[in-house]
Parts: C-alpha cells; structure tokens; sequence
C-alpha cells in the first residue's frame, strides 16, 4: 500500500490509537466507521457539547468546542471544554460510557494539553473526564508518564501512517468485547487463520 502521511492526525484518532492500534487502522487509515446503538447515543450526548459557546460561573470562563493544533506534534482537534480561571487553563473531555479502565481517553486529554501549552505558552498540570453513564468527573493529572505515553502514541500514530498497513488485532480480548468494530475487525477469526494458515490442507489430510 502507498504511504499516507497527513500533516496532521486528529487527536481524536490517537484515543483510538491508543485503545488499539487496529482500531485506528480501520477509522483513520481506511476510514471505516460502524455506527451502533452506543455510537450513536455517544453522538447525540455530544452534541450539546459540539454546539460551542462561552459561558461564565463563578468567574471562570468556559469555552465548548475550542480547536486546538500543535505544529510541533502534527496534531489537531477539538476541546470539549475549555475552563479559563483566571488565566489558568483546564481542559475537559466528555464520554458516553463509564469511566474505564482502559488509558485511551487519558492520552486524548493529555494531547488536549500538549496543544495548549504550545498555543498559549503555558503549563497545564490537569483536565478532567466527564462521564455521561455516571456523572461524575475525574481529574487527570498530566504527569511525566501520561506526557510521554501520549508523546509515544503520536510517534506512533505517524509510523502507522507512513505505513500505511492495518495493524493486527489486540490480544486483549476484553477491548474486542467493547468495540463497536468487532463485527468488522473480526478478531476472532483472525488470529484462528493466523495460527491455522492452511485449515482446508489441514482437514484433508
């Protein structure tokens, strides 16, 4: 396959990226998409946040929809939330299920920050989730460890690409379970043809 180098990756990818790698081979590099019942519920909850606006409490400022890039990263995309209290700047990301156990969401957060501290010239130490499932928020500490999680999950959203090559399924199967590309990705079946290259051969033996 040819090589395709954008010039820069949505941040959103890098959630999916950072989820499994085939994930994003399938949303980004070859642009499939299954909308399910749980997809779309996500997509009506976020629209809402989508609307963008400004709005005022407590003497915080709070901007929804705000886009950000990075030129040093090659990234780009869109913060749900953006507070601004007095100058210091919190971003926050809104999902549709519970909060996980997985660090996808963490990784999209933190790329939220990197954005912004290079388009502000600022430091930002956290943001937080919000889940619409449980209503609640959690806050997200952008220590050295998610910073260069995040910084690894670019540099490897940018070798996928250049790549240009679908990756192979997760061997955590419980993100199979989860995934609304299951019916597309077929993980299952293959790792089956995988470990079992010739089955016709094999059963004519």
């Amino acid at each position: 396959m040819n090589a395709f180098e954008p010039d820069y990756v949505p941040i959103a990818m890098l959630n999916a990226l950072a989820y499994c790698p085939r994930r994003f081979g399938y949303e980004y590099l070859q642009a499939e998409m299954l909308i399910n019942e749980f997809v779309a519920d996500g997509q009506i909850l976020h629209s809402s946040v989508d609307a963008g606006g400004r709005t005022w409490i407590a003497g915080e400022v709070q901007e929804r929809s705000v886009y950000v890039f990075s030129q040093r990263w090659r990234i780009t995309g869109i913060v749900d939330l953006l507070a601004n209290d007095q100058g210091e700047l919190c971003p926050v990301e809104y999902k549709r299920g519970k909060l996980g156990r997985w660090r996808n969401d963490h990784v999209q957060l933190c790329a939220q920050a990197l954005c912004l501290e290079e388009m502000f010239a600022c430091t930002i130490n956290q943001g937080f989730i919000f889940s619409w499932a449980n209503r609640r928020r959690e806050l997200v500490e952008f220590d050295a460890e998610l910073r260069q999680q995040t910084i690894d999950v670019i540099a490897q959203a940018h070798t996928l690409c250049q790549n240009n090559q679908l990756p192979a399924p997760t061997t955590q199967k419980a993100k199979c379970r989860d995934c609304s590309l299951q019916p597309l990705c077929l993980p299952d079946e293959v790792r089956h043809l995988t470990t079992n290259p010739n089955p016709l051969s094999e059963a004519n033996d």
